[in-house]
């Protein structure tokens, strides 16, 4: 059987076959899991959103994502090594998505470009932020999140994306720099307008 939806075709695991082959492991019961996503769902969506730039997509590989969790052998040492998994599935989507050839579509167009501009609803911050985001490639978008929005350490960035441990510095330190140069560049630039308004 295969599910159809914008991220593209993936086969969904037969559920009551894995937890039969993990007689041994415990499965998560409802409660625990209505727990674990509430307290996790909103990091791993604001990190898919922040990462691919299309929260269409995002809410697919969310939800893709939890299913494998559950269907998976979740590792040792609980929520913490838990939360660590789910967001390294969540990139193995990612990853598996970019490297899918792109067929035009409306909802890979980022939902930025589709609303209105509205300045009182945004903080200044947000507007500065989210223009140089954009110009970032996803992996510098993806390792910026997880470092400082999520909080993640280089070993645990390494684990959950995949990328050797020693290079997530080198890596972390380019992103880091680049997105204050952009930054930089969106403040002079709005600094610039706001002067020609006063004129």
């Amino acid at each position: 059987m295969r599910k159809h939806d914008t991220t593209g075709e993936y086969a969904i695991p037969n559920v009551e076959a894995r937890v039969a082959s993990r007689a041994d492991e415990a499965p998560m019961d409802s409660d625990a899991f209505a727990g674990f996503y509430q307290r996790s769902a909103p990091a791993l969506r604001a990190y898919l959103v922040r990462v691919s730039g299309n929260a269409a997509l995002a809410d697919d590989l969310m939800q893709e994502s939890y299913l494998r969790f559950l269907c998976a052998s979740r590792p040792e040492g609980g929520e913490v090594n838990y939360r660590r998994y789910l967001f390294g599935i969540a990139t193995n989507l990612l990853r598996d998505h970019w490297k899918r050839p792109r067929a035009a579509c409306i909802e890979d167009v980022p939902e930025a470009l589709l609303a209105a501009r509205d300045g009182l609803s945004q903080i200044d911050s947000q507007v500065i932020l989210d223009p140089a985001m954009a110009r970032m490639r996803p992996r510098e978008r993806q390792l910026l999140w997880l470092a400082h929005a999520e909080g993640y350490s280089h070993r645990e960035i390494a684990e959950i994306t995949g990328l050797n441990a020693a290079g997530i510095r080198l890596l972390l330190f380019r992103a880091r720099r680049k997105i204050a140069r952009l930054l930089r560049q969106q403040i002079d630039a709005k600094q610039i307008a706001n002067e020609r308004e006063k004129q």
